[in-house]
C-alpha cells in the first residue's frame, strides 16, 4: 500500500465516523431508554479495531478515544489512552484468537464497554460520588443499550471497508 492509498483509507474510516458521532451527539440522546443513552464511539473503534487489526486498531482507537474526550462530560483525557489500549487488544483478539466478524466485533464491544463503565464506577466509587447499586443502574442498562447497536455499527464499517478495498484495490 502507497503512502496516498494510506492516506486516503484512513481519510475515509474518518469520513464514516462521522455520522455514527452524529447520530450518537445529536439523535439518540434525545431517546433515552431507561435513562440512559449509548455509547456508539467506542463501537466504532472496536468494529474497525476488529476489521483491521492490531496496531490500526489501536491507531484509530487512539482517533476516537480523542473524539470522546471532546464529547463526553468529565473523562478529562482517560478515554484517549483507554480507547487506545482497548481498540488495540479488541485488534489482537479479533486477529489472533477470535474471528473478525460479527461474534468477534461483539464480544470484543461487549469487553470494551464493561471495561469503560467499570473504571467510571470505580472512579465514582473513589470520589464517594454515589453507592455502587445506584451506579450499576447505569451502566449496565447502558452497555446492553449500546450492544444493540453493533447490529448497525459492524456491517456499516463491513461495508466501509469493501469500497476502501475496491477503491485501493488491495
Amino acid at each position: 500500500m502507497t503512502r496516498q492509498d494510506f492516506i486516503y483509507k484512513w481519510l475515509i474510516y474518518t469520513l464514516a465516523l462521522l455520522p455514527i458521532w452524529w447520530l450518537e451527539a445529536f439523535v439518540l440522546n434525545r431517546f433515552p431508554v431507561f435513562g440512559v443513552f449509548p455509547m456508539l464511539l467506542p463501537l466504532a473503534g472496536v468494529a474497525v479495531a476488529t476489521l483491521e487489526g492490531t496496531l490500526a486498531g489501536a491507531g484509530f482507537g487512539l482517533a476516537v478515544g480523542v473524539l470522546c474526550d471532546v464529547v463526553y462530560f468529565g473523562t478529562n483525557g482517560t478515554m484517549t489512552l483507554m480507547l487506545c489500549l482497548l481498540c488495540c487488544g479488541c485488534g489482537a483478539a479479533a486477529q489472533y484468537a477470535l474471528n473478525q466478524g460479527f461474534w468477534g466485533c461483539l464480544l470484543c464491544s461487549a469487553a470494551t464497554l464493561t471495561l469503560i463503565d467499570t473504571g467510571r464506577i470505580l472512579r465514582r466509587l473513589f470520589t464517594g460520588a454515589a453507592a455502587l447499586p445506584a451506579l450499576l443502574q447505569v451502566a449496565v442498562p447502558e452497555i446492553l443499550w449500546s450492544l444493540c447497536f453493533v447490529v448497525l455499527i459492524y456491517p456499516y464499517f463491513r461495508w466501509i471497508r469493501s469500497k476502501i478495498v475496491t477503491l485501493l484495490r488491495l
